[in-house]
């Protein structure tokens, strides 16, 4: 008999999501390859999810994500009506082995509190965790839960409390890393890319200010806000932060040519977006946890040019996948561009395919999963899952 872990993916986007989608996209490399391996999986997601799984429960018919950022009293009832939901789930039945939880603040708190009662729960942590200093600084497992990062510099980061419930950390993946190394390499062009939300932690306002003093064209992929075409953007709720920043900061230098926003770009289209480009961008002011972006970039191809912080230089070879430097030097920054250039996409593809596949990822996840049913005194996943084949 195999063992059925409940992955709760949160009310935010549908898995996989439709373009953005960081902590979507994670779920949706992991649960196939968990499958594969003997896990039955239930996913709480929303109605529009399309990822093939053993069973799928929710709330909302559709994701919640365009009301993330409304004040807290608009939309605290979202998340805790879709945990309700789950913690309704886990009460009724008692097959589920073990919780793999990607749902912030409210998952480790409300799936925490059920203590032994519940089967155990790993949450990973997929954010800064400087956020929520008076959850993370006292959190408490309560025999129930534990915590995994998704690098190593994200937990030598966090408050004490949180480390130690920490199983281990797990780099992010992308299914573009598999066989990455044996794709016919894309022609290259000149221009530079930035992946990702537009929002200040982003730096797509750097990354506009180097496009215009280097004369190298800059694309910017990723949404504004709800605001995922520019035509929706004019009309964006102003006391969104994001929309804010993409008005005062980056709008102005955004002239349609030199520097272009082209909305959230997904699938094929950005595929070959980032794989024509000399180097993908990342100007980050923060300490960048996971770095989706950054595995898809190099799994293209594409050498990463960026800060060095955070988990980039965990992520990306100085000198051979990509080029980091102190974090705020523009000048740096704007020198490394042209040197970018002369690395080998050919080694980003092959790095990518030695460390960053989903099949990679659900092998570390299962030892984790290990690890959290051990300490609960439960019986082990080795024990009941088969090898990929």
């Amino acid at each position: 008999m195999g063992i059925t872990v409940l992955v709760n993916a949160g009310p935010w986007l549908a898995v996989p999501p439709p373009g953005y989608g960081g902590i979507e996209n994670v779920v949706a490399a992991l649960v196939p390859e968990l499958r594969k391996r003997g896990v039955r999986v239930v996913l709480a997601t929303v109605g529009t999810s399309t990822l093939p799984v053993d069973e799928r429960i929710g709330v909302f018919d559709d994701g919640q994500f365009a009301q993330l950022q409304c004040p807290f009293n608009r939309v605290m009832g979202v998340a805790a009506a879709h945990l309700h939901r789950v913690v309704t789930e886990l009460r009724r039945r008692d097959d589920i082995t073990l919780v793999h939880d990607h749902q912030e603040a409210f998952g480790p708190t409300v799936l925490g509190a059920l203590g032994r009662d519940a089967p155990p729960v790993l949450h990973t942590l997929h954010w800064d965790l400087g956020k929520h200093p008076a959850l993370y600084g006292s959190i408490e497992g309560g025999g129930g839960l534990w915590v995994n990062g998704v690098s190593f510099a994200q937990l030598a980061r966090a408050p004490r409390a949180l480390r130690a419930l920490s199983v281990g950390h797990v780099h992010l993946s992308t299914p573009l890393a598999v066989d990455a190394e044996r794709r016919p390499a894309p022609r290259k062009g000149d221009h530079l890319v930035v992946l990702g939300r537009v929002t200040r932690y982003k730096g797509q306002d750097v990354a506009a200010r180097i496009a215009h003093r280097t004369g190298r064209d800059v694309v910017l992929a990723g949404p504004v806000g709800p605001c995922h075409r520019p035509c929706e953007v004019a009309g964006a709720d102003g006391d969104n932060p994001d929309v804010r920043y993409w008005r005062d900061d980056v709008q102005p230098l955004v002239d349609g040519d030199r520097v272009r926003w082209m909305g959230t770009v997904a699938g094929a289209a950005r595929d070959e977006l980032v794989a024509s480009a000399a180097a993908a961008l990342f100007p980050i002011d923060w300490d960048e946890p996971g770095g989706t972006a950054v595995v898809e970039s190099l799994a293209l191809g594409t050498p990463v040019v960026g800060y060095r912080r955070g988990c980039l230089p965990e992520l990306v070879e100085h000198g051979r996948t990509g080029l980091l430097v102190d974090p705020g030097d523009e000048d740096a920054l704007a020198a490394a561009v042209d040197v970018a250039g002369r690395l080998d996409p050919g080694e980003c593809r092959r790095e990518a395919a030695r460390r960053f596949t989903p099949a990679r990822m659900a092998e570390r996840y299962l030892r984790l999963y290990d690890k959290v049913l051990t300490r609960a005194g439960r019986a082990p996943v080795s024990a009941a899952t088969v090898p990929a084949g």
